[in-house]
Formats: structure tokens, sequence, C-alpha cells
């Protein structure tokens, strides 16, 4: 099992399991800060919304303007906010196999500005790079200057010095499932890891932002074990789909590659978060800034479970509206013992 050497961090100003009643939200309204309470039974679920034409983000909605389903039954909410300001516990995973490395400048440059714009005193973010290893470049901090720090050290696979580099201290990858694949690109093994390994215990409002072009190879874990990863820890997954068509084109020749965009795609999807494509019409900044608005528009709906009983299954959860509008929102949870959703 691969496992991180840093420590686990529980976050308690990330925020709790929330409830609240009428009256903690009429007593909000006069503060800046949600009242937070701890239920572990209470399912949050963190959404956004937008229009189904134009793609715009729909912040105003109340309430009364959505209904909310666990396997086909009618939910009571018991709790509903916008969500602009609760803290945030955030992952940036950034791909630097060899179909990268021309793009590491640039990554480099966007997520510093990224981070400087994002992260407050109550967030936290953490920083890994992922090709032929995964590396933990920042551990968990507030300071912009300290994930800007861990972004200086980004080197692609190919540029990597042999001396004083490698994978996470401590780190045992295991036998490799098949000895004929190389390994080149563990993308989903970053993904399960990070979910795993630093967001499970962490409570409150939490994502990974992936830049890659969705190539995977090598990976012990499958694109299925990272999903359910993430959906375990309740993480977001914002995919930034960026390729360097230079490096797939030689002398006029197209190489096969840089086509991940459609398992970007269901990873996103399937835990509530979407896809951003990087192009010369969309830049790696607006995709960051399209982040960091949809992270800044989130609706939280809460809801104590008709089923409780917590046997471990996937439970599927469909947030409707009757209005034009498109919910974003994870397909569902794992059901696990006591585990606080």
């Amino acid at each position: 099992m691969l496992a991180f050497a840093a420590a686990l961090v529980w976050n308690a100003a990330a925020g709790a399991a929330i409830a609240q009643t009428p009256a903690d939200q009429q007593d909000q309204s006069a503060s800046s800060e949600p009242t937070i309470r701890e239920n572990v039974d209470l399912v949050n679920i963190f959404f956004t919304v937008r229009a189904k034409k134009g793609g715009q983000l729909i912040p105003n909605l109340e309430q009364k303007d959505f209904k909310i389903y666990e396997d086909g039954k009618q939910q009571t909410i018991r709790f509903f906010a916008r969500e602009s300001d609760l803290p945030l516990t955030l992952g940036l995973l950034i791909d630097i196999s060899a179909s990268q490395e021309n793009l590491i400048d640039i990554e480099k440059d966007a997520a510093s500005a990224f981070f400087s714009s994002v992260i407050r005193k109550k967030d936290e973010a953490f920083l890994i790079s992922f090709g032929k290893n995964t590396e933990l470049l920042q551990d968990y901090t507030n300071s912009p200057r300290l994930l800007k720090a861990g972004l200086q050290d980004l080197r692609g696979d190919g540029n990597t010095p042999m001396i004083g580099r490698g994978p996470i201290p401590n780190v045992n990858t295991g036998p490799v499932p098949d000895m004929g694949t190389p390994k080149g690109t563990l993308l989903y093994d970053a993904i399960y890891l990070a979910a795993d390994e630093k967001l499970k215990s962490e409570v409150g409002r939490k994502a990974l932002i992936l830049i890659t072009d969705g190539e995977d190879q090598g990976s012990q874990y499958k694109l299925r074990d990272a999903v359910e990863a993430a959906q375990k820890a309740d993480a977001i997954l914002y995919s930034i789909y960026y390729v360097d068509r230079a490096f797939y084109s030689h002398g006029g020749f197209v190489m096969m590659g840089g086509g991940g965009e459609s398992e970007l795609r269901k990873m996103s999807e399937e835990t509530g978060g979407h896809v951003f494509t990087v192009n010369a019409k969309h830049t790696l900044q607006d995709a960051f800034t399209e982040i960091q608005d949809e992270m800044r528009n989130q609706y939280a709906i809460g809801y104590v479970p008709i089923n409780s009983n917590r046997d471990g299954s996937f439970r599927r959860i469909q947030i409707k509206t009757d209005k034009d509008y498109k919910v974003q929102a994870r397909s569902g949870y794992y059901a696990t013992p006591n585990d606080g959703k």
C-alpha cells in the first residue's frame, strides 16, 4: 500500500459536519461566520448550480428551490446555506511526466497566483507532484509563500537530479501488478493517496485540483479506485486538462497521447467537480480563476438519511431543482460506520 510519510492533520478550523436549527440560521445573518455543529448522522453535500444555457454560476437560490433524494427516496433537508466563506482544505496535484515538462514553468506562475488569491488564514493547502513517483512538495499550510516555494521544486521527470530527490520518504511502493507496464504517470495513484492519506481525516470543504493531460501509465490503483477514494474523503475533484500538443507532434506526425479528457471528466463529475480545458482561447490562469469562482459560490445541503443503516454501501444522491438549472454535485457517498458525513 502506498502511503505518505507526512502526518495527517486534523484541522478543526476547517469545519465540521454541519447542522443548524432555524434559530441558528437567524443568528447567522448577524454574523460573518456560519454556526457549525457536529452531527455524525448528517450527510453534507457541497454543490454548485449553473445555467443550462451558457453555464453561468447561479449563486442566489434558496432552500425551497431544491429537493434531495437518496437512492430515489426524498430526504428532509436539515441544513442549507450558501457557502462562500467556509474554510477550505485544498490539494494541488501537478503532472510532471515527460509529456508535461514543457508546461511546468507556466504551471508554476499560474499556481502561484492562484494560491495568493484563494488561500486565506483559515484555509489550508498542500502540493503534490506526480510522474514516475509521487512527491509531497509542501504539506498542509495556509502560507502562500510556502506553497510558492514548493512550486519552485517542481521538476520534470527528465530533469530531476538523481541526488536529493525521489519518492516521498518511507513510501512503500509495493509490487507493480503488471511488470510489463512502465511507470510513467502515476495519476490514479496520486489521486488515491491525496484523498485517502491527506484528505480523508479532514473535515469541512475539501477539494483536489489536478493539472494533467489525463494520461495514466503504471498506477497500482485504477480509475474506479481513485474515484472511490475521493468520494470516501468527501473531496471534490477539479481537473485542468492541459496538453502539450508539441510533445505529441513530431516531424508532422501526431503521436497517440493526451487523450485522457474523458477519464478526467468521469472522475470530476462523480465527485461534484468539473473539467477545465486549457487551449489557445482559454489559458491556465483562466481555469484557475473559474475554479476559484466555483469554490466561492457553493451551496451546502445537509440531511439525516431515512436509511440509517451504515453498511458500507454506496448511496446515490440527486439534488433537483424546478428551475432550468444544472446542479453539479457528487453522485453519492459510502455509508461507512460512524464516519460522520
